[in-house]
């Protein structure tokens, strides 16, 4: 095998017993041998290729949003669809989720890879303001761009809630999602609230 070829080999074995590792643990939680052992390398190999934990950390995470964002695809013109989508992505894979729950209570400020991620984010409202603004007729603008990032992160948190938090959703349902049906019809539900969410006013009237 070209050195070239092992070296993507050994870095793609790494970060996937990394997403494993620190999906379970949690950053503080993860232990480098333990992914080192997974992955079949010694832990000077994780150093090696990441430089500490928190890098690695950093790297599974980055991969790991990268992946999600080209499954789930922009904002599409179907809005509530898209909340759908959302929902059906986090269920089938509850890792990124997990990923992200450990992220945002390790870090206290910034995160690594901050502004690519933003940027990230600033194109998907900017696709939803022009989603938006095309169903109530209105130009896309600074105003339009303020609503649509609160509308995005309505959708977002209506969407992951009950994978997020399933005791949450045990305790108000008095089901899980897992349960016989649950799923098509909690599904079905987060559109129907995703789509009055995204609908004009004068529309929701008649």
């Amino acid at each position: 095998m070209p050195r070239t070829e092992h070296l993507v080999g050994t870095r793609a074995l790494l970060l996937a017993a990394a997403r494993d590792e620190f999906a379970a643990h949690g950053m503080g939680g993860a232990r480098v041998g333990r992914i080192a052992e997974q992955a079949g390398v010694s832990k000077e190999r994780i150093y090696g290729y990441f430089g500490s934990k928190e890098k690695l950390f950093a790297a599974v995470i980055s991969e790991a949003l990268t992946e999600h964002a080209t499954l789930l695809g922009p904002p599409s013109a179907d809005l509530a669809e898209y909340a759908g989508r959302i929902y059906d992505l986090h269920r089938s894979d509850p890792q990124l989720l997990r990923l992200m729950m450990w992220e945002a209570l390790y870090y206290d400020g910034g995160l690594p890879n901050e502004q690519p991620r933003t940027v990230r984010y600033r194109d998907m409202v900017a696709t939803l303001s022009e989603a938006l603004g095309s169903q109530s007729g209105t130009e896309s603008g600074s105003e339009s761009d303020t609503e649509a990032a609160s509308t995005l992160l309505a959708l977002i948190g209506l969407a992951i809630l009950p994978t997020a938090f399933p005791q949450i959703t045990r305790l108000i349902l008095g089901t899980t999602a897992d349960a016989p049906g649950g799923d098509d019809e909690l599904r079905a539900h987060i559109v129907r609230l995703a789509r009055r969410m995204v609908t004009p006013s004068s529309d929701a009237l008649t």
